[in-house]
C-alpha cells in the first residue's frame, strides 16, 4: 500500500513571467504562520549567484494551492558596500512578528565570481537578520550577526524552533576568497532564546576530525523534545572526488545550569538515502520524512520515509516527487570530479534545494526550484501521508 501520495502541485513562482534579471529563482524555504499562512522565500536575480541577486517572498492563504508575490525590497548594501542576497529563511516568533534571516555576498568587485577556481574560497560574506512586526508586509533594515572567528559563511536552510521559544538558525563556514591557506568546512548553528534579540556564539554541528569529507548544506528538523534536532547533510569526500550518501546527526541543546547551551550529539553517520541535499522532518509518531535532490540519474526530487531513526529508507516506500531532466552542461551525477569544476556545476544546475514543512497530522508542503537554464521556477507538491 502507498503510504505517500501528492495530493495536488504546481507553481509558486513562474520564472517564464518574468524579467529576464528575475528569471533564476532557487535556494527555497517555507515557513507556516500561526494564522495558518504559508510564506516561501528564495533567490532571484539574473543568474544564480549573479551580482544582481536578491530575495523574493510569496504568500498563500490556501494551503500553498494560490500563491502572491510580496515585495519585501530588501537592501542589499551593507555597510556602504554593494552586494548580493542569498538563502532567506523565515520564522514566526509571536503572531505577526518574523526574522528574516539571510547571507549576504560582497559585490564591490563584480567581475569576481561566487567562488574562486584558484584558492577555493568564496566572496567575503555577512549573515543578516530583519524583523517584521506586520506579517511580512514591511521589514527592518537589516542586523549583522556576529560569527567570530569564522570566514566564509552562509547559511543553509530553514530555521528550527522549539516550544519553549528556542530558535537556531544554521549555517556554514569555509574559507574566503583571498584566502591562500587550506579551508576546513564546518556546519554550525546560532541560537536565541529571547525572540532573535541575542544570539549564543557558533555552535559546532559537524565537521570531519580529518577534513576528510564535508558535511554541506545542512537541513535540520526539530524532534518531539525541546532541543533536540536531526539534521542531514549532503556529503562530499575529498580523496575519491565524489558525493557518499546522506549523512544523519542527531543532536540536542542542551543547558549545564550556566545559561550557556552547548550541544550533545551522536555520531556522524552514513545512511543510504542517494543524493545531495536532503531537508528533514520527524512526524508525530516519530516517522522521519527526507525530502531529497539526485541528480545520479535519473535526476529526481524524491520524499523518502523511515521507521527506524534513518537507519532504513525502504525504496517502496519513497515517493518521487519531481523528475527532472538536466540541460545544463554539467559532469553526470555520480561521478569523480575537480572541487573547482564542481563548484562551476553548482551554478549550472537546473533543480534542487528542497524544502519541506508539515501542513497537518496528515499532510506536508514541499518546494523546489526547477526550470531550464537560465529560467528556474519555483514548485510546490501537497502530499498525503497515510498509516
Amino acid at each position: 500500500m502507498t503510504l505517500l501520495f501528492i495530493e495536488d502541485c504546481g507553481v509558486i513562482y513562474d520564472a517564464t513571467q518574468q524579467v529576464p534579471e528575475s528569471r533564476a529563482a532557487f535556494f527555497t524555504g517555507l515557513c507556516r504562520l500561526q494564522s495558518g499562512t504559508w510564506l516561501c522565500g528564495f533567490q532571484v536575480g539574473t543568474g544564480k549567484h549573479s551580482t544582481d541577486s536578491t530575495i523574493q517572498i510569496c504568500r498563500s492563504d490556501d494551503q500553498g494551492a494560490t500563491w502572491t508575490r510580496l515585495t519585501p525590497n530588501p537592501a542589499t548594501c551593507v555597510g556602504g558596500v554593494p552586494g548580493s542576497l542569498s538563502a532567506p529563511a523565515m520564522v514566526e516568533i509571536a503572531p505577526g512578528r518574523l526574522l528574516l534571516f539571510a547571507t549576504w555576498f560582497d559585490r564591490s568587485e563584480p567581475q569576481r565570481p561566487l567562488f574562486d577556481p584558484v584558492t577555493q574560497g568564496i566572496l567575503r560574506s555577512k549573515l543578516l537578520l530583519a524583523v517584521s512586526s506586520d506579517n511580512s508586509a514591511t521589514w527592518s533594515s537589516w542586523h549583522v550577526l556576529p560569527t567570530p572567528g569564522l570566514s566564509g559563511c552562509a547559511g543553509t536552510g530553514g530555521i528550527v524552533s522549539w516550544p519553549d521559544g528556542t530558535i537556531a538558525f544554521p549555517f556554514e563556514s569555509f574559507k574566503e576568497f583571498d584566502d591562500p591557506l587550506a579551508g576546513n568546512h564546518a556546519a554550525w548553528m546560532i541560537t536565541s532564546r529571547d525572540g532573535g534579540i541575542t544570539f549564543s556564539p557558533p555552535l559546532l554541528i559537524a565537521q570531519h576530525p580529518q577534513h576528510q569529507l564535508y558535511y554541506w548544506d545542512q537541513r535540520l528538523c526539530a524532534t518531539d523534545r525541546i532541543g533536540e534536532f536531526v539534521a542531514l547533510f549532503w556529503t562530499h569526500e575529498l580523496s575519491t572526488q565524489c558525493d557518499r550518501s546522506v549523512h544523519l546527526r542527531r543532536a540536542a541543546l542542551t543547558d549545564g545550569g550556566t545559561g550557556e547551551l552547548t550541544i550533545t550529539a551522536e555520531d556522524v553517520r552514513e545512511t543510504t538515502l542517494p543524493g545531495q541535499i536532503a531537508a528533514p522532518l520527524q512526524l508525530a509518531d516519530g516517522r522521519l520524512l527526507a525530502f531529497v535532490v539526485d541528480r545520479r540519474g535519473p535526476c529526481t526530487m524524491t520524499l523518502w520515509m523511515s521507521r527506524d531513526d534513518g537507519h532504513s529508507w525502504p525504496e517502496h516506500e519513497r515517493l518521487i516527487i519531481h523528475t527532472h531532466e538536466e540541460l545544463a552542461p554539467v559532469a553526470p551525477g555520480g561521478t569523480a570530479i575537480d572541487f573547482s569544476q564542481y563548484w562551476e556545476d553548482m551554478g549550472k544546475w537546473s533543480f534542487g534545494h528542497p524544502a519541506l514543512r508539515e501542513l497537518d497530522d496528515a499532510r506536508v508542503l514541499c518546494a523546489w526550484y526547477a526550470g531550464t537554464p537560465g529560467c528556474l521556477s519555483i514548485h510546490w507538491a501537497r502530499v498525503r501521508i497515510r498509516g
